[in-house]
């Protein structure tokens, strides 16, 4: 692995998945961040107990209550985090949480596909929105050159579903608004870039691969330990060349 060193990282949807494994594989670093932010809907339900149970033996690790469709749950999240950090800055958020509700060309309705958009889209708009502050301080901070997920970034958890140049059949990938979303994502991904790139801060949508989860089901290719493991390599590697760009859990360029 390289030499890079996240100083904080916040995971969204943090409680189960690939944001929990997440959390355990920056926890488990040879040099683990300062500050580990976990965010989930209910971090004193059944569902975030291993969360819960994590957080007891690390102390870098913070359990936040955030919504993310939720303004007010985010800003109260993003002022915690502001104390905690103390004016260092965040360097790496980490926008995971999203649904995947099963949905055909013919069984989709309106509201199912703006149930969709409002988490998967507006979701990380909004948290981003509310971190970005400590995402520019961070980078200011930094004394590291040019882009990199060790001085400022924002990564986006997307789906090779997404892509409209290289797209699955709809017969392994039937989620339409999920699909719909990610691309929607993506475009979300390319305009923070654009707009984000002068201050210092990299932006990119990440495919984790077909993972064994919740939402990945059984069928999956990759266990949540495999692919969580590809995308830490890739979050400490990344650098401009793949800003704005959607990239696999093994640092390929997916197409658009």
């Amino acid at each position: 692995m390289s030499g890079a060193h996240f100083h904080s990282v916040l995971v969204t949807g943090a409680n189960r998945g690939i944001g929990l494994e997440m959390v355990k594989q920056l926890l488990g670093l040879r040099e683990p961040p300062k500050w580990v932010f976990a965010t989930c809907r209910d971090p004193h339900g059944g569902k975030s107990q291993e969360l819960r149970s994590l957080a007891s033996k690390h102390p870098c690790l913070v359990i936040l209550q955030l919504e993310s469709t939720d303004e007010a749950s985010i800003k109260a999240a993003a002022k915690e985090v502001e104390v905690h950090l103390a004016g260092s800055g965040l360097n790496l958020l980490i926008n995971n949480a999203g649904v995947m509700p099963p949905s055909t060309l013919e069984s989709v309705d309106k509201e199912d596909m703006l149930s969709v958009y409002r988490i998967n889209l507006i979701g990380p708009m909004l948290v981003t929105q509310a971190f970005l502050p400590m995402l520019k301080t961070a980078a200011k901070r930094s004394n590291r050159k040019g882009l990199s997920c060790s001085r400022a970034a924002i990564i986006n958890v997307s789906t090779i579903g997404s892509s409209i140049g290289r797209p699955p059949s709809m017969a392994t990938f039937p989620v339409i608004s999920y699909r719909c979303s990610k691309t929607a994502l993506n475009m979300l991904t390319r305009c923070q870039a654009l707009e984000y790139k002068d201050d210092g801060i990299l932006c990119v949508a990440l495919h984790p691969g077909w993972v064994k989860t919740e939402m990945g089901t059984e069928k999956a290719e990759l266990t949540v330990q495999e692919s969580v493991q590809g995308i830490i390599q890739v979050l400490s590697s990344i650098n401009e060349e793949k800003n704005s760009r959607l990239v696999d859990w093994e640092g390929r360029i997916v197409p658009w």
